[in-house]
């Protein structure tokens, strides 16, 4: 791999930045705009993702300033993780409870999407979910994580336990586990069969909505549900940084061991990244004053 000199990264974090800045600038705005369209009656302040203003030639020449504008970013990673939890937090606690949801749905679709859409956002985000264990019922939570599982082999209540432990979902006992899939059992998702001292899952009803359900999901629900997946996979992922650094950089040490984190995707890495980048730069503007 080529190794980069401080003005190389400095131009190709330039780079990453601006990239991040016009994310914002498209999704954050559209988020608010499909949230009001349907959930402003239950919820008027979602937590929104703030712009990163960016002058490149300021950012490039004025270090206190490139420390500001990082310091915007990684406030903006913060606010990421914080949208996609106000999000969960008003579909489970508000949304499925109210006239709104009743009104709109069939029986049927209101019970198989309070799972359909833990899976379409839980299913596609376990870092996130590493993280927040709180914002969705833990029912919905497996189901969320074991839906494919189930449905292809089926799943032991043992390995159900194994998955959560996974999450960091520690205190959760194998008697909890069976008093859970019991519940999900009395929905008619799964069917269960013994197995000895355990329990054994299968899949009784695939989380599909009914044709009308389905066309008003499309068109209410889908583009809430679809954005905590595209923002995560656009905003938290700054590969372009995984870059071996020239020896002559400043504390270059320092500097590739945060730049090592970049090659893994999510919100904790990118998160980890420009806060320690901010220190770097900190430490480089005390060394010059």
């Amino acid at each position: 791999m080529t190794e980069v000199s401080e003005d190389e990264f400095l131009n190709k974090l330039l780079e990453v930045v601006y990239k991040l800045s016009n994310i914002v600038k498209t999704q954050s705005p559209r988020f608010k705009r499909i949230w009001d369209e349907y959930l402003k009656p239950l919820n008027e302040t979602p937590h929104i993702i703030r712009q990163i203003p960016l002058d490149k030639n300021k950012f490039l020449a004025d270090i206190e300033y490139r420390i500001k504008v990082l310091n915007n970013v990684e406030q903006a990673t913060l606010d990421g993780f914080h949208s996609v939890k106000t999000l969960l937090q008003t579909l489970y606690d508000s949304y499925f409870n109210s006239e709104i949801f009743k009104n709109d749905f069939s029986g049927d679709d209101q019970l198989i999407l309070k799972y359909f859409v833990a899976k379409e956002i839980l299913g596609n985000l376990i870092q996130y979910n590493k993280l927040d264990h709180e914002s969705v019922p833990l029912k919905y939570n497996i189901i969320a994580r074991n839906y494919t599982l189930i449905k292809l082999k089926g799943q032991m209540n043992l390995e159900i336990l194994d998955n959560l432990k996974k999450l960091n979902i520690k205190d959760v006992k194998l008697t909890d586990v069976n008093k859970i899939m019991k519940d999900i059992e009395s929905d008619g998702i799964i069917n269960i069969k013994k197995k000895g001292k355990n329990y054994f899952y299968t899949l009784k009803k695939e989380l599909e909505l009914s044709k009308e359900g389905k066309k008003f999901y499309s068109q209410v629900l889908q583009p809430l549900v679809d954005f905590p997946t595209l923002f995560f996979r656009s905003f938290f992922n700054i590969r372009e940084l995984n870059v071996t650094l020239d020896q002559n950089v400043k504390y270059h040490d320092f500097l590739q061991k945060i730049l090592l984190k970049t090659a893994t995707q999510g919100f904790a890495p990118t998160n980890y990244v420009f806060k320690n980048l901010i220190k770097y730069y900190q430490k480089i503007q005390e060394e010059s004053n």
